[in-house]
Order: C-alpha cells, then structure tokens, then sequence
C-alpha cells in the first residue's frame, strides 16, 4: 500500500487504460467502429474519485513476480527464492518526483491462498505506469561493460575493430544493377531487396555487444544520456549495481540482435518491441540493490 500523502483520485482510471489498450489492439489493421470511438473519446484524465482522500492507503501495482529458480541472477536475502515488484503509479514522490517501487523478498514455500480479485488502485497518474500483463520467459545473454567505462586503450581498440568492420562491408558491398535491366520497377524493387537480405548485418559494440536493452535482472547500467555517475548505498556506501531494470523498448531501432529468441522472426509487431507499453522517466529505470546487504534500502537512477 502507498501511504505517502498525495493526489489518489485525479489522474486515469485503471479500467480506462486497460480498455483502451484492448479497443486499439483489436481495431489494429482496420477502422474503428464507430462504437469504439466513442468510448476512446470518453476516456480522459481527470478527478474521477474526489471522495478519495489524499492521506488514504493505496494498492499499488503489481509489477513483476520473478523466481530465482528460473533466473540464476537474481540475488536477494538468504533463502528468499521469490522477489516481487510493485509501485505506485503517480510520479510524486520523493525529490526526484517520480513512482515510489517496492521489493517483497519471499520464500514461495511460505506463499498463500492468492488474494482474488488482486487489490489495485483505481486511479493511475500516467497510462505509461500500468505495464501490460505478460508472461516471462527468462533468457540469459551476455552483455559488456558500457564504452564510456572502459580503459581509454580499450576503448581505442573497440573503435578500429568497429571500422575495420566498416571496411570490410563496404568492399564487399554489392552494386545495385540498374533499374532497366527489369520489366518492371517491382522487380527491380523486388531484387534489391533480396541483395540488401543477403548483405551481413552490420555490428557494433554499443548497439549489439555491450549493454542489452528491454526489461532484465543483473548486467550492466547505460549511460547514454548522461555521464556516468556513481550509485552508492545509503547505508554502508558499496557500490549498487542494478537489480531491475525497466525499458521502454526489447530492442532498439539500431539493432535487432538482442530480441528475444521467440521474437526473432516477429518483424515489427509492437508485441515484440515494446510489451509492457511502460515508459518511465525520459524512457528507462533502474532499481539498484546493495550487494552487501539487500535488506538496505534500494535506489533508483533514469536515463
């Protein structure tokens, strides 16, 4: 429950977003009817719940039930296998302004009867902080220490790798035939296309190697909107790497190398890119943990 005092009633109803979302995923390739609509344009932000008192507890939102069974980096207190996420979905809180997220480490040994029907709050702040239900399917990948951390000569080595690369593809670029050689513009169109499909796909350290991109457990931090800048506990001042991480995207629009292995041949189903339809800060959150002790108190950073 969020007990931190603040508007609860004015925002977005929860049902509202949640329809919203199926009306527009249903309509997805053709025209709305006109009953769908109207029951978009009736969905708006506002005081839906004046009764709602500011100071009122209220439930937050379900985020992410993840298992350390299933994901070998997930590391909380000694014998708590289960951690669950949730936070609130108003971007007030604290100095920086922003949702307040809460960790449950639990033994699943120890879980219960399941509350039903789940108690949520009925009024978001933002459509962007009601995540899509979906089911986890845990892939490990091997990621890399972002560039701008790396020692300098190492970092002069990923640069003439990456050009050496660059060289290589243009000396073996193909030369596009000319566009009279063909009946029609559509097989011209048609051959260039299968000549670009068999070109290799271009790699690079940052997009492809380095930091992977969508929603994970452990790895490594971004910083490609800010300069590095140190994540320290509160409590005994270790270094706090991230636990979580929430991405707007599975992939970015540079590389699709790092889809998830069922999504490879997806194309570009917005199922696959962006699942969870959560946008967060100026697009991605951490959740840092103190790898001394989890019981400390965890930190957030955005990019």
């Amino acid at each position: 429950m969020c007990t931190a005092v603040h508007p609860k009633g004015t925002g977005h109803l929860l049902s509202d977003v949640r329809l919203s979302r199926r009306i527009l995923e249903d309509s997805r390739g053709r025209e709305q009817t006109k009953e769908e609509r109207h029951l978009l344009e009736g969905m708006s932000e506002g005081n839906h719940i004046p009764e709602l008192r500011d100071d009122a507890p209220l439930p937050m939102l379900a985020v992410a039930q993840l298992y350390a069974r299933e994901i070998p980096d997930l590391v909380g207190p000694e014998d708590h296998d289960l951690l669950q996420v949730f936070w609130c979905p108003f971007e007030v809180h604290g100095a920086d302004r922003t949702i307040d997220v809460v960790l449950k480490w639990r033994r699943s040994t120890d879980v219960g009867a399941v509350l039903m029907p789940q108690p949520e709050p009925p009024v978001v702040g933002r459509k962007e902080c009601v995540p899509n239900t979906c089911v986890v399917h845990p892939e490990r990948v091997v990621e890399h220490e972002y560039l701008g951390l790396l020692e300098e000569e190492l970092q002069e080595e990923i640069d003439e790798w990456e050009e050496g690369r660059l060289d290589e593809e243009e000396e073996d670029e193909v030369e596009p035939l000319p566009s009279a050689s063909y009946a029609t513009y559509e097989e011209y169109a048609e051959a260039m296309a299968a000549a670009q499909a068999e070109e290799p796909e271009e790699i690079s350290y940052m997009s492809d190697l380095s930091i992977a991109p969508g929603w994970k457990v452990g790895g490594f931090a971004s910083w490609h909107l800010t300069d590095p800048a140190p994540v320290d506990c509160q409590v005994c001042g270790a270094a706090m790497p991230p636990l979580l991480t929430v991405d707007e995207w599975e992939c970015d629009g540079a590389s699709r190398s790092w889809l998830p292995i069922e999504d490879l041949d997806s194309g570009d189903d917005p199922h696959a890119i962006n699942p969870t339809d959560v946008y967060l800060g100026r697009g991605l959150m951490r959740v840092h943990t103190c790898p001394t002790d989890p019981a400390h108190q965890h930190r957030l950073s955005f990019q």
